[in-house]
C-alpha cells in the first residue's frame, strides 16, 4: 500500500508548482497582449467576491466572519484597481480631442 503524503505536503507542493508555472506563463506574454488578459483576469477574480461573501455568511465563529469580511474587501479593491488601471492604459490608446469640435 503506498503511503499517502499529509495535506500540508500537497498543499506545498501544488503551491510550488502553481508558482512556477505562473511564472513562465506571465513571462511569456507579449506588452501588446498584457493589458486585455489583465482586464480579464480581473474579471474572472470576481468570483473570489463570491468566494468570500459564501464564506461570510457561513457564521463559522467570530474571526471566520472577520476573516471573510477582510477577504470580501480586498478582493473588491483588487478587482476595481485592476479595472481601473486596465482603463487608464486603454485611454492611451483613443485619440485626443480636439478642441475645436468643442468636446
Amino acid at each position: 500500500m503506498p503511503e499517502v503524503l499529509s495535506p500540508v505536503v500537497v498543499g506545498v507542493i501544488v503551491f510550488v508548482l502553481a508558482a512556477f508555472v505562473g511564472f513562465e506563463l506571465i513571462t511569456k506574454v507579449p506588452p501588446t497582449l498584457h493589458t486585455p488578459l489583465m482586464s480579464g483576469s480581473n474579471a474572472i477574480s470576481g468570483i473570489t467576491i463570491v468566494g468570500a461573501i459564501i464564506a461570510t455568511g457561513a457564521g463559522s465563529g467570530t474571526l471566520g466572519s472577520i476573516l471573510a469580511f477582510v477577504a470580501v474587501v480586498t478582493a473588491t479593491v483588487n478587482v476595481v484597481g485592476g479595472f481601473l488601471v486596465t482603463d487608464r492604459m486603454l485611454g492611451m490608446f483613443r485619440k485626443p480631442k480636439r478642441a475645436e469640435d468643442g468636446k
